[in-house]
């Protein structure tokens, strides 16, 4: 069995009594949290025969682009405060109940924009993966979400790497390279060391190099 299928049959065996559980996970910007949970989602849903995995990504809670202009923040759009924290919460509150079907936003990054009821949590889900970079944070308001997780995983990048991959975000978004550097440099990174430096203990956590993820 392979890295990816281990960790999958670990949320399985952590799901298997449950009618729902949410898995965190978490890690600064740039360290693969998305790709990591849309590989977990197929793998899980490959198992069986209804869809039973979904994802709920921390970005569709982004404040939109013109209050965070108001507020003078949208230089540091992906910092901790441009993001509705307790918004986020409430609806993993709900999905944590299973009662009814959620829907839920979903980010846009060709639009830089949140879009409102994009995604439903079914009833019939029964492992969430939730993915952002502050959700093992020990600060106020994100440690409220503590509780809220079934199983936590923390993605740990060195700061080479993931500076490298910034860059090329950026790049890949039609940048040159030293406007590319600065947006990576000014924001990104900071948060990044945000990440690391201030986030709680999780489950599970994989250390990575280039070449992908390892259990650690």
């Amino acid at each position: 069995m392979d890295r990816l299928g281990a960790l999958a049959a670990r949320i399985e065996e952590k799901a298997a009594p449950n009618d729902r559980t949410i898995v965190a996970i978490a890690g600064p910007p740039g360290s693969g949290k998305s790709t990591l949970a849309e590989k977990l989602c197929k793998d899980l849903n490959s198992r069986t025969a209804a869809e039973h995995a979904t994802i709920v990504p921390m970005d569709g809670f982004h404040l939109d682009n013109a209050l965070l202009e108001r507020r003078g923040l949208l230089a540091r759009k992906g910092a901790p405060e441009t993001f509705d924290c307790p918004g986020y919460r409430h609806v993993l509150e709900r999905i944590r109940q299973n009662s009814d079907d959620v829907a839920i936003p979903v980010f846009d990054r060709e639009m830089d924009v949140a879009k409102a009821g994009a995604a439903i949590v079914t009833t019939g889900h029964k492992v969430v993966l939730t993915e952002g970079n502050y959700l093992l944070l020990k600060c106020a308001p994100w440690i409220e979400l503590q509780g809220l997780f079934d199983l936590t995983i923390f993605l740990d990048v060195d700061m080479a790497i993931l500076e490298k991959r910034l860059v090329k975000r950026w790049l890949d978004y039609g940048l040159d390279e030293q406007a590319a550097r600065q947006r990576a440099g000014s924001n990104d990174l900071p948060n990044a060391r945000l990440v690391i430096e201030h986030s709680g203990d999780a489950d599970l956590t994989l250390t990575a190099d280039d070449g992908g993820f390892q259990t650690g």
